[in-house]
C-alpha cells in the first residue's frame, strides 16, 4: 500500500451500486485474462447515472470513451457505497481503470472486504461528508499512516478513520498474501 496516494477526485452520491460500478453486461469478460482484463477499467462506472459525477452538468466520465484509464486515482462517494451484488468485480474494475482507493461514509460490507481481500483499492471510511464538499477534479492527497486527506485545490483538511485490522491485510497485499505471510497457509 502506497503511504501517500496523490491524483483527482471522481466524486459519486449515495447508493452506487455493484451494477453501476461495472454493469452486468460486461461480467462476460475474463478477469483472470490479461487481454480481458482491461475492460474492466474501460467500463468502469458505466452504469453511473448522468449528475452523479459531482459537477453541475454531470457529464464527466470515470474513463473516456475508448480508453482504458481514468485521470481520477481517488473515488469519493457517500453512504453505502458498493451495495449490490456480492462480485468482486466491482474494486477489481476501479482498480483497472487507474483509481487506488475509495474514500465513503460508510461500504457495503462485502465490498469492503472484496477490496481488501483481493488487494484492489484501499476502502477508506470517513464521518464527513465529503461527497458534497469535495469536487469532481479537485487534486487530493491522502496520507495512509496519519489518516489524513488534503483537498489541495480548496486547501482543506479532513480526518479519516484509521483502517485498523485490515491494514496488515492491505499491506501484504491481499488476504492470500497475508495468510502466507503470517503462517496461516503455506507459500
Amino acid at each position: 500500500m502506497n503511504k501517500v496516494i496523490r491524483g483527482k477526485a471522481f466524486v459519486l452520491g449515495d447508493n452506487i451500486d455493484t451494477d453501476q460500478i461495472i454493469p452486468a453486461k460486461y461480467l462476460a469478460y475474463n478477469p483472470s485474462d490479461a487481454a480481458e482484463r482491461k475492460y474492466f477499467g474501460m467500463y468502469a462506472m458505466d452504469g453511473v447515472p448522468k449528475g452523479q459525477s459531482g459537477l453541475p452538468s454531470g457529464t464527466i466520465p470515470f474513463v473516456r470513451p475508448n480508453e482504458y484509464k481514468s485521470d481520477f486515482a481517488i473515488v469519493i462517494g457517500g453512504r453505502n457505497f458498493g451495495c449490490g451484488s456480492s462480485r468482486e468485480h466491482a474494486p477489481l474494475a476501479i482498480a483497472e481503470a487507474g483509481a487506488s482507493c475509495v474514500v465513503a461514509e460508510f461500504y457495503a460490507r462485502i465490498f469492503y472486504r472484496n477490496s481488501i481481500n483481493g488487494a484492489y483499492l484501499v476502502p477508506f471510511e470517513t464521518g464527513d461528508r465529503l461527497c458534497e464538499q469535495i469536487k469532481t477534479g479537485d487534486e487530493l492527497e491522502i496520507d495512509a499512516t496519519t489518516g489524513t486527506l488534503k483537498n489541495l485545490t480548496q486547501k482543506k483538511s479532513y480526518q479519516l478513520k484509521p483502517l485498523g485490522d485490515v491494514t496488515p491485510i492491505i499491506a501484504a497485499g491481499g488476504v492470500f498474501a497475508y495468510a502466507k505471510q503470517s503462517g496461516m497457509m503455506k507459500a
